[in-house]
């Protein structure tokens, strides 16, 4: 799971913008703020560069 979703809104931006930014089409940006699919390692470090926070930011916590 990711908070994607929740960054985006505090920082006022959209899914767009992101999968602009991030050269993913939208359908592929939007199954990662909605938590269907979760993006690699490399993309989670690239969103969490073009959003200024630290990736463990963008991360939830399981719990085991």
């Amino acid at each position: 799971m990711n908070r994607i979703k929740e960054v985006l809104l505090e920082q006022g931006r959209t899914q767009a913008w992101l999968a602009n930014r991030i050269g993913k089409s939208y359908v592929v940006t939007t199954n990662y703020v909605n938590n269907k699919t979760q993006p690699s390692i490399p993309v989670l470090y690239q969103i969490a560069d073009i959003l200024g926070v630290d990736v463990r930011e963008l991360l939830v916590r399981s719990r085991r």
